[in-house]
C-alpha cells in the first residue's frame, strides 16, 4: 500500500485564503528522508514546505524545503504550520520552542497572530557592491537606490537567513522593476545571501512602515509573496543605521501586492542592536487540505551499464 501523509497549503501573513504568502505544509514527517521531503516539496510547488517531526531539543523540530533545495530557516512556513497547529487546537495560547537547523527559535502564540523569535542579528555594510550593478540586477534606475544612500547603505542582513538590503526610493520604482533573475542570483551568490529583500518607506497603507519585495532565484523562487525572514532581517538592519530612530515597538510591513498575493508581516526589532532581539508575526489560514502520496526511498544500488 503506498504510504500517504496529510499535506496542507497554508497562506501566512493573512487572514485571507488565496493571499499572503503559501506554504506547504506536512505535520507529520516522522520517518521521511531527505529524498522523499524534497520531492514532496517539489510536488506541492510552494515556495517553502514546512516537514514537523518529534525533537529532544524542542517542542518539535521542522525541515524546510523550496521546490529544489533544502533552506536552514523559513518564516512564512513556520507561521503557516504553526498557525495551522494553533487553529487545531494542537497548540495552546502562550511561548513554544522549534528545533530548526539554526538552532532552537522561540514562538508565541498570542491569538490569531503567530509570532517567530528570530537568531540574534549580523549586519554589514557592502561597500564593494556597485549601485549600477544592484539596480541593473533589479531592472531599474540608478538614482532609485542612491536616493537613500546617505542614510541606508546597501548591506548584508541576517536574523538566520542572510539578505541583501536594498533601499528604494519610490514605490514607483518598486512596482516597475523587471529584474535580470540570472543577475540577481550571482549577486546573491557572490554575497552568500538566499536573495535580495529591496524595500521603501513610500507605502500603499498609511499605518505601514514599508513595502517591499523579494527575489531568490537561486532557491527556486523567482519572487517570493510575503517573507518572514527577510522582514525580520531588514528590521534588525533599520534599527542598526537609525531608519526611524527611535525604531518602533512595532513595525508592519507590506509585501505581495504586485503578485496579487497581499500580506502583512508584523516585525519587532526595536531591541535588536542592543539585545540582538528580533520577532516577526502573523496570522494564517488554510487553502488546501489533502494527502500526498510519499515517494519510495531511493536505492543505494548501483545501476550498471
Amino acid at each position: 500500500m503506498t504510504d500517504t501523509r496529510r499535506a496542507l497549503l497554508v497562506d501566512a501573513f493573512t487572514n485571507t485564503p488565496l493571499t499572503g504568502n503559501a506554504a506547504g505544509v506536512v505535520p507529520d514527517a516522522s520517518d521521511l528522508d531527505t529524498e522523499q521531503m524534497q520531492a514532496i516539496a517539489t510536488e506541492l510547488g510552494a515556495s517553502e514546505t514546512a516537514f514537523l517531526t518529534p525533537s529532544d531539543e524542542a517542542d518539535r523540530r521542522v525541515r524546510y524545503f523550496t521546490p529544489s533545495q533544502e533552506v536552514d530557516l523559513c518564516g512564512h512556513a513556520t507561521i503557516g504550520s504553526h498557525g495551522l497547529l494553533a487553529m487545531e487546537g494542537q497548540l495552546d495560547e502562550g511561548e513554544h520552542t522549534l528545533e530548526t537547523n539554526v538552532g532552537v527559535l522561540d514562538i508565541e502564540v498570542d491569538g490569531e497572530t503567530v509570532w517567530m523569535t528570530q537568531n540574534p542579528p549580523e549586519i554589514r555594510e557592502l561597500e564593494d557592491l556597485d549601485y549600477e550593478r544592484a539596480a541593473d540586477a533589479l531592472g531599474v534606475r540608478e538614482s532609485a537606490l542612491t536616493g537613500l544612500s546617505a542614510d541606508l547603505p546597501l548591506a548584508r542582513a541576517t536574523t538566520g537567513l542572510p539578505f541583501l538590503m536594498i533601499p528604494v526610493e519610490y514605490l514607483a520604482d518598486l512596482s516597475e522593476m523587471d529584474p535580470d533573475m540570472t543577475a540577481i542570483e550571482a549577486l546573491s551568490e557572490e554575497h552568500d545571501c538566499a536573495g535580495v529583500y529591496a524595500f521603501t518607506f513610500d507605502t500603499l497603507d498609511a499605518e505601514s512602515t514599508l513595502h517591499a519585495r523579494m527575489f531568490a532565484p537561486g532557491a527556486g523562487v523567482p519572487e517570493d509573496p510575503v517573507t518572514g525572514t527577510a522582514s525580520g532581517a531588514c528590521g534588525a538592519y533599520l534599527d542598526r543605521f537609525g531608519a526611524l530612530d527611535p525604531t518602533p515597538e512595532r513595525m508592519r510591513f507590506e509585501q505581495g501586492h504586485f503578485m496579487d498575493r497581499d500580506g502583512i508581516v508584523h516585525v519587532e526589532a526595536s531591541d535588536a542592536t542592543t539585545e540582538g532581539r528580533v520577532r516577526v508575526g502573523g496570522e494564517a489560514v488554510v487553502a488546501l487540505d489533502g494527502a500526498v502520496a510519499v515517494p519510495e526511498p531511493e536505492s543505494d544500488d548501483i545501476i550498471e551499464a
